[in-house]
Formats: structure tokens, sequence, C-alpha cells
């Protein structure tokens, strides 16, 4: 749907940032760190500091204290760890050794046999000591080894029993250095069995550790050859319908992304927790992806993808046979009628809506400022009938008996189509004396469903000009420029037509002349409706509004009536005055 420059000399497509390869364990620094403690309460407190720094299986340094609690230590405690009231009685307070382990500890990954325990005892040190909460990236060998080790292989996973099965050197004795030397040879044991699941980085052992399915982790390998680039990517399933029929493909879920590799892995990691996407990626049998030259044609092609395959799984897309239009039907005595499509019979319609209740809301409203009729009947200027309960309450002009000429009456709908397509005010001052009697008789609740009803008509109202707007200008030619590239579209009625990028070594102009010349040839669509999904043309719409845009070229006129929408105060002005009342009063 364009063209594009080369990219310039270095940038690979498939070259990699470091954030996407992720810190290899092998560069790693870990702490693996062991407490031993008067108990396991909250009021308890640390009597010993063990901690081991590795990294890429080379020991860099060690440290080990005693600490004075300032309060006895429970006998059973004392037996199981060896360590005494006596033994601590000239070591330091807990203040004197937590910013030596504070400092030996930062820039590492925090690892711990049940971590929980011990992370959790060193925050509330910090806590009770003034220091920062800290930030540690944490691994537990105790939750490794579940996911890892399989039952026939070890009974249980206590420290002294991973140990033995991974042929540690140091037994564990519960005194925490001891320990914590363990718990290092139990790490590398871990994390050689990893390596072979796929897990390679800290980024892959942390979402390892967050109980992703097996079946779902091992799909990553799909985004692992995908581009870095903005694009669409397809879930897809293949189903084997039988000898007759063969293999029929099925798109489940249609997503975009300014960079399709790193979007795509997020599927089979723990970042992604919604359980309908968990199910997809089950169903999923690959991964399409399709590369973009720019954001915004890559989120103009997952609508027309989503549009064209009804994808099972995207709950955020737009159903345009559902939306809802106002039309002002074309008869002797015309009326409101809401309508599910636009047809080419140059009548005036307004919309759309999503819901059919907010398309009432707006006939209502209209219904409040002006008198035209609200029955279906056609009406015959010839044969008039009995008038409805309506026109004795001065809510309808009474076409239907003759109180009003076809001339007035025509004069009625004039200003209501002005009001839905030129100018809101007289709609919305035209409730001005109801609502103000509401709210003086203290009627809240009824002079919020007025405002309710306003409300709606003016948000529908911006939006049905925005795409009014673009779906009448037969072209306009944008950039925008993004990082050193300028981004360059060619939009047709509301369509987007074209799209190129024009690098620093590029001559934006002469990028937007080729863009413009390859574009789709797009016909006018019958208004309001633009050559789009009304989607898309709002996308479009985001894109031309934001601020740093640039108009290259233009072909007619994009344009919105002066008061054609009100922003919130001006809604509030004009349905608290008369000065713009003027419907006709029969």
């Amino acid at each position: 749907m364009g063209a594009r420059s080369s990219p310039p000399p270095g940038r690979s497509e498939a070259q990699q940032s470091f954030d996407e390869i992720g810190t290899h364990l092998s560069q790693v620094t870990f702490c693996v760190v062991d407490l031993e403690t008067t108990g396991g309460a909250e009021d308890d407190t640390i009597t010993e500091f063990g901690a081991v720094k590795v990294r890429g299986g080379e020991v860099l340094g060690e440290f080990q204290t005693l600490v004075n609690p300032q309060t006895a230590i429970p006998p059973l405690i004392a037996v199981l760890t060896g360590i005494t009231n006596q033994l601590v009685a000239g070591a330091p307070t807990l203040a004197q050794v937590l910013p030596s382990f504070l400092a030996f500890a930062s820039d590492s990954v925090i690892v711990a046999h049940n971590a929980a325990f011990d992370t959790g005892f060193l925050r509330r040190a910090c806590e009770k000591l003034g220091y920062p909460p800290p930030r540690w990236t944490v691994v537990d060998t105790v939750g490794l080894a579940r996911q890892i080790l399989l039952r026939d292989e070890v009974p249980n996973c206590r420290l002294a029993t991973l140990a033995r099965h991974f042929k540690s050197r140091t037994e564990p004795n519960h005194r925490a250095l001891t320990d914590a030397r363990a718990t290092v040879d139990v790490l590398h044991g871990l994390l050689e069995r990893v390596g072979n699941l796929g897990v390679h980085t800290i980024e892959d052992l942390a979402e390892f550790t967050r109980r992703v399915s097996p079946q779902r982790r091992a799909k990553r390998t799909w985004a692992a050859d995908l581009p870095t680039r903005a694009g669409v990517y397809l879930f897809v399933a293949e189903h084997d319908d039988g000898p007759e029929r063969g293999r029929r493909r099925q798109v489940l879920y249609v997503g975009k992304s300014t960079n399709l590799r790193a979007r795509v892995r997020t599927y089979f990691t723990a970042a992604e927790t919604r359980p309908r996407m968990d199910e997809m990626v089950r169903l999923s049998t690959g991964v399409e992806t399709i590369v973009c030259d720019t954001p915004l044609q890559a989120e103009v092609t997952e609508l027309r993808l989503i549009a064209a395959h009804a994808p099972p799984y995207n709950r955020r897309s737009k159903y345009p046979e559902r939306s809802q239009w106002i039309k002002i039907t074309d008869e002797a005595f015309p009326r409101l009628s809401i309508v599910r499509a636009v047809k080419d019979d140059a009548a005036t319609y307004f919309g759309p809506f999503h819901r059919r209740q907010a398309a009432e809301d707006v006939v209502l409203a209209i219904y409040d400022g002006f008198p035209i009729r609200q029955c279906s009947p056609r009406l015959s200027v010839r044969h008039p009938v009995n008038a409805c309960a309506l026109a004795g309450m001065g809510r309808c002009c009474a076409p239907c008996d003759g109180s009003v000429t076809p001339e007035t009456y025509g004069t009625i709908v004039e200003q209501v189509r002005t009001a839905l397509s030129t100018d809101v005010r007289p709609a919305v001052a035209g409730v001005s004396e109801r609502l103000g009697r509401l709210i003086e008789q203290q009627r809240f609740e009824e002079a919020d469903v007025i405002r309710r009803r306003l409300d709606t008509l003016t948000r529908t109202g911006r939006r049905f000009h925005r795409v009014r707007s673009l779906a009448a200008c037969p072209e306009i030619v944008a950039a925008y420029k993004r990082d050193d590239d300028w981004e360059i579209h060619v939009i047709r009625f509301g369509r987007l037509a074209g799209t190129g990028v024009a690098t620093p070594r590029d001559v934006p102009q002469a990028v937007a002349r080729d863009v413009r010349a390859t574009a789709e040839t797009v016909f006018r669509p019958p208004g309001p409706l633009p050559a789009a999904g009304i989607e898309e043309t709002e996308r479009i719409a985001d894109w031309l509004e934001q601020p740093g845009t640039r108009i290259i070229d233009i072909v007619g006129d994009w344009m919105w009536p002066l008061h054609a929408v009100l922003d919130h105060e001006g809604l509030v002005r004009h349905a608290l005055s008369h000065e713009l009342t003027h419907t006709v009063t029969p």
C-alpha cells in the first residue's frame, strides 16, 4: 500500500536490541542468600547472614556474619542451628550489619531457598532501619525445583534433598553460609536443566518461574525469527477436514505492534494473563506476520483483516453491520428513523451509533427540542387524520390533522437537519426552558435524563463530523516525523490509500509524489460514509490531528461547521439559555 526507501546502513531488520536479547544467565551476578533467625514470625529477627556471590559458575565473594538479635534465642532454634545467646553476645547488631550486606548484594539477582522467607526478613529490616525498600529480582530455588523436577526424581524440595540430588559439594546444616553454598550448587543444577527448555536469559527465567504452561512456553520459538518492525500478526490454526476437503486455515486472532517479535513473544510468557488468549495460543498452530511501513498502516491493516476474517478471539473488533444511524426520511412529512445502513438516496444521516440506546437518546433529544412528528405511519397531505396525544401536549406540531402546512412542517424538518449536520446549538437550546423548570422543581433525575441525551448528541456529533469531513475530502497528503524518518500517508475519502517513509537520505516531497502516484484508486462513497470502515477513518483522524502532522497537499476541503460540536462548557451555556431557541410554533 505504498513505497518505502531501503533502511539506512547499519540498520538490519533482523538485528535485535539488547532489550530484546535480554541478559544471558552466564552474565548475571547472583547473590545466593541464607538467613538464620530467632523464628518465623514477623516480630522475629535475624541472627546470621550468609551469602555467596557468583557469576558464570565462578564464586566472586562470600559474606558471613553473626548478628546480635538483642533478644533471647529460643532453645529450640539454638538446638536446630547451633546459634546460642552466648555465641551472638559479642556480634554486631543488625543496624551495623545491614549496610554491609546491602552493599555486597547490590546490582545482583537475589537467590534463596524459599525466598519469600529470607526476602521478607530483609525487607522488614530495611523498613525498620530506614533504608529504601530493595527492588531486587528474586529467584526462588524451591519454586524452580517444583516446576523442573519430576516427582519420581526427588521426594520433596527441601534443601538437603536437592543438595543430594545435584551432588552438592556442601551439605546443608542450618548455618547461613553453609546453606548458601549448598544453594549455589542447587541453583547451578537447576539452571542446567532449564537451559534444555530454552531458558537462556534472566528474563526467560523470570517468565519460567511464573508458571506458564509448558504447552504455551514451548511455542515461544515461533517468535524467534519474526521481524522487529511494525506490522500485523495473525495467530492461525490449520484444520484437517479429510481427504476430500483437505486442510483449512482459520485466523484465530489478529493484532498489531510496533515490534512484531517482542509483541508475539509476550503471548508465550506470564505477561499474557487473559484466559481467552491462553486458550487461543493452545489452539493455534502458527503465527503469520505482515510488515508495515508505519504504525498507522499497521492499525489500518489490523482493522481490515479483522473485518475480513472475523477472528473468534478478537473481542475488541467492531462490527460495522451492527451500527445504527438516524435518518431523516424522504416523504411528504419526514420523520426520524433509526436504520442499520446508509443508502445512496441523498437523505440526511447522522451517526453512527454502536448501541441502539444511544441512537434512541439522540432521537429523544431532538424530540425534546423540535416539534417534529414521532409517529411512523406515512401521512398524506390530502387525507388528514386525527392527531395523537402528543399534539395536545405541545410535543408535536400535528401535520397529520392539517394543523401546519407542508411548508411550515418543512421548515421544522430543515431546522432538525441543520441541528444534526451544521449547528447543534438550537437543539441544545431547545430544551433549556424545560431543563430550567425541572431544576427549579428539584426534579434532578429527569433533568439528568435530558443532560444524558444532550451529551450523547454532542458526543456523537463530534464523531460524525470527524468522519464526514474526511469522507468528503478527495485527497489529503500528510507527513509526520518519527525519530529521523518522515511517515507519509495519502488519504482519499477517509481511506488510507498509500503509505511511505522518507529516511534522512530521502527528499520527503519526492517520496510523497511516489506514494501519491502509486496509491490506491478510491471512488467517492455515498455521504456521510467514508470509503473505509468508520474505525479506520477515526484512526486516520487521530493521526492527522496529532501535534506535528504536516499537510503536504490537499484536494477539497477538510473542515467542520463552526458550531457543529459543543464542548462541555458550551453545552451547559446553551442548555441553560433561551437565546438561540427558534423552533417554529404552529
